[in-house]
């Protein structure tokens, strides 16, 4: 890819999670992906690299690849099936280790909130499922670069995170403008950030942002 001055720029390749799925007609479990995720990827010039649930060696398989960003990715809780918990630590693991940047999709929001000693509560109503809301941005690097500190996001979970069991390490950087729920975390030393919403859902220019100021302006890849 070239960006205009003649200099070629190597777009990055960024590992993402799948959900596993059982396939009755063949009964054998698959994993899967939205085509959503390649789709939104490939407008914001990153490589998604997808990430089986089924290797003996995730590390192995991860290192292979020179990735320059980790995607949790969202659908099913925590729980469901062992071998995606197991591959999304490892995953998890690795990118700390090498200093990588990791999004946590709603799930992999979760994920990573237990992974440092917090925990998700149930909600008790269904105003977060397939429900549009406002969300009160906190943190002032993104509100600069999105010019705005409310945005609209989707909304498909009915787990939440609250201040009372968010991380010890981890900061709240939006939240749900009706609850105060938590819906984006960051890391307070690592380049970890975490979003409820579902931004390949919604390509819409607020998630483009903060997709390429998260994984760009971190590893700045030529």
């Amino acid at each position: 890819m070239n960006d205009g001055t003649g200099m070629t720029v190597k777009k990055m390749k960024i590992g993402i999670s799948q959900r596993i799925v059982n396939e009755q007609n063949y009964v054998e479990k698959r994993d899967a992906l939205s085509h959503d995720w390649t789709n939104f990827l490939e407008e914001i010039n990153l490589i998604p690299v997808f990430i089986p649930n089924s290797l003996s060696d995730t590390t192995s398989f991860l290192e292979s690849f020179g990735l320059n960003g980790m995607i949790l990715s969202g659908g099913d809780n925590l729980g469901v099936h062992p071998d995606r918990d197991k591959t999304e630590l490892e995953c998890l693991k690795f990118a700390i280790s090498k200093k990588i940047p990791v999004l946590g999709v709603c799930r992999g929001m979760q994920l990573i909130n237990n992974f440092f000693g917090g925990s998700i509560v149930q909600n008790d109503s269904n105003n977060h499922v397939r429900n549009n809301h406002a969300v009160k941005i906190l943190d002032s690097n993104i509100s600069n670069i999105l010019k705005t500190n409310l945005i609209v996001v989707n909304s498909y979970h009915n787990n939440l995170i609250t201040k009372d069991v968010l991380a010890p390490e981890l900061t709240s950087i939006a939240i749900d403008e009706t609850d105060n729920s938590i819906e984006c975390l960051l890391h307070d030393k690592y380049p970890i950030l975490g979003v409820m919403w579902h931004p390949e859902r919604n390509p819409d220019e607020n998630n483009k942002t903060i997709l390429q100021y998260f994984f760009k302006e971190l590893t700045h890849v030529r």
